[in-house]
């Protein structure tokens, strides 16, 4: 009897461990026959990472090869949060070192994630903080950071890049394809801990560096330009300022500058008013600058002589219901006069000689209905009516520069056809961009739009503006040893439907040397106060200083032609 039970339990026993074993050896045919590529992917997934590894953005040149925008290599801190087991303690200890709120660190920690970023392109003393801290999960990756040598200079022309350098504005976002070049990848292995293995490394696909650009801004130029611009803003207290220094022969533009700026190595403290680009987002009412186009078209057109007379009223001047007046009283005064002394009445009087059809038709050839083309993201182009638009009033006030706006860089442009014997040329800012070993990839060459005036009247022009310099309102933008010529703007602002007596627009367009020029300066200030709001007191000293020392660096380089 005992026999049997015991052959009974034998057989049970045998037939459990039997039963159990087929299922296990049922269960491991699953798992590694059937289900083979499940679990496989998993532990791939688990071992394998495949890293991403970013390109160099470009770098930025002006046009000697300084550079104006690099890359340096930055650390950024990361954690693996599933590592973190005390996720208070550690946020404690973090939010400090990095200058970050202790709630913003303990959401993070706090993720069920093996990869999340805590800061990136930390300082050097964040990232040794975090070194010699040594905490479980917390680690330090490389990164490229973008970096502004000349930290605000140039800044509206450079515009700027987020974190993980992806241009957002100027230059940055114009030219963002060529510079941002293409990611590589690298499939690696990576132990329990979550650290890639150097030794046990697969395929690589190296990335591809962005290409660089060539840039027309001539450093020295436009530190000079930012330099002296900033002294009359800080005297003036103006709203805002602008200057553009432009070769008139093939568009170079050397220096773009406004104020108010902002650091590009911290664009995130940027106050509101600096962000934009005032030389090319603002348009407003020119005043007396815009003589230039009346007194080009009357000698375009042949209708007077630089010597023919007419008579300004002693400054007061009824044309139907409108009276103009002068800021000073003339009486008998030369063409060449009007202009030299910036005479309303003796501009609206010659103009009347041309009429609406052939003043809007030189309004238009200088560019003022259209964006100068500019490299540039967000130029605007200001409200100007169409001819068929024009009041009777219109002949009164377009000529001296009212119900006819502009943008600075459009004024740049327009003294810039003067500067070189009639033709309108498109502004550049990018020479060339070129791959890592200097070949050039793609150039963009000087590019002429049109013909406006017949190298005579520009000639003739350049001599009337010169008048100006020596003798009329623009006696504060003569250079010390080179001749210039040039117009005053005193220009009035809209404020509430009507002229306002205490905000205007100062400015002072010019060349040099005024025989043969080699540089065109638009000068704009908004809102200039303190006392000083003409354009000759504000914006031609700004003129004077800026050309005289631009010029006898371009003459001692020896690479510019004076």
């Amino acid at each position: 009897m005992h026999t049997g039970i015991y052959k009974t339990r034998q057989l049970t026993v045998f037939l459990f461990f039997f039963f159990a074993f087929s299922l296990l050896i049922v269960r491991l045919f699953y798992i590694q026959a059937i289900r083979h590529n499940f679990y496989y992917q998993i532990a791939d997934e688990q071992h394998s990472i495949s890293v991403e590894l970013p390109p160099v953005r470009g770098t930025i040149y002006d046009r000697n090869m300084r550079p104006l925008a690099v890359n340096l290599n930055s650390e950024s801190v990361y954690v693996n949060a599933r590592q973190i087991k005390d996720k208070e303690k550690a946020a404690k200890i973090l939010a400090p070192m990095l200058a970050l709120d202790e709630k913003f660190v303990l959401e993070r920690v706090s993720r069920n994630k093996a990869f999340v970023w805590l800061k990136r392109k930390v300082s050097e003393d964040e990232a040794s903080k975090i070194r010699e801290a040594k905490l479980e999960g917390v680690r330090l990756v490389k990164e490229s950071k973008r970096f502004y040598p000349n930290r605000s200079m140039a800044c509206h022309v450079m515009g700027a890049v987020n974190i993980d350098n992806v241009g957002l504005e100027g230059l940055e976002i114009m030219f963002d394809k060529y510079l941002k070049g293409q990611s590589g990848w690298l499939n690696s292995s990576r132990d329990a801990r979550s650290k890639i293995l150097e030794y046990y490394q697969g395929e690589f696909i190296p990335p591809k560096d962005g290409f660089s650009l060539v840039l027309t801004i001539d450093e020295v130029i436009q530190h000079i330009a930012e330099r002296e611009l900033a002294k009359m803003f800080e005297r003036t207290t103006a709203k805002g300022a602008s200057i553009i220094v432009i070769n008139p022969k093939n568009g170079d533009i050397l220096a773009l500058a406004n104020l108010p700026n902002f650091d590009l190595n911290d664009v995130s403290k940027r106050p509101i008013e600096s962000i934009r680009n005032r030389a090319i987002n603002d348009f407003f009412e020119p005043g007396s600058v815009f003589k230039i186009v009346t007194a080009s078209t009357v000698i375009e057109e042949k209708v007077v002589k630089l010597d023919d007379k007419f008579d300004c009223e002693k400054g007061e001047a009824k044309f139907g219901r409108r009276t103009l007046h002068d800021v000073h009283p003339y009486g008998m005064l030369t063409f060449r006069e009007i202009i030299e002394k910036s005479s309303n009445i003796g501009t609206v009087k010659v103009a009347s000689l041309v009429g609406p059809e052939r003043l809007f038709k030189y309004v238009k050839g200088f560019g003022f209905y259209e964006k100068t083309g500019i490299d540039l993201p967000g130029e605007v182009v200001g409200m100007n009516r169409d001819i068929k638009k024009w009041t009777p009033s219109s002949m009164l006030a377009i000529p001296m520069g009212q119900e006819v706006t502009t943008t600075a860089m459009q004024l740049a442009s327009a003294i810039a056809v003067i500067a070189d014997n009639g033709y309108l040329v498109r502004p550049r800012l990018v020479k060339e961009i070129i791959d890592d070993r200097g070949q050039v990839i793609k150039e963009f060459p000087a590019q002429i739009k049109r013909k406006v005036l017949s190298p005579d009247a520009a000639c003739r022009m350049r001599i009337v503006l010169a008048g100006a310099v020596q003798n009329g309102t623009g006696k504060k933008a003569k250079l010390e040893e080179y001749t210039s010529g040039g117009k005053t703007g005193t220009a009035q602002k809209v404020e509430n439907g009507t002229y306002s007596h205490g905000r205007f627009v100062a400015s002072f367009i010019g060349f040099a040397p005024a025989d043969k020029p080699v540089l065109a300066v638009a000068v704009c200030f908004d809102e200039p106060r303190g006392g000083l709001y003409y354009g000759g007191d504000v914006a031609a000293p700004v003129f004077r200083n800026v050309v005289d020392e631009s010029l006898k660096y371009m003459n001692a380089k020896g690479n510019y032609k004076l």
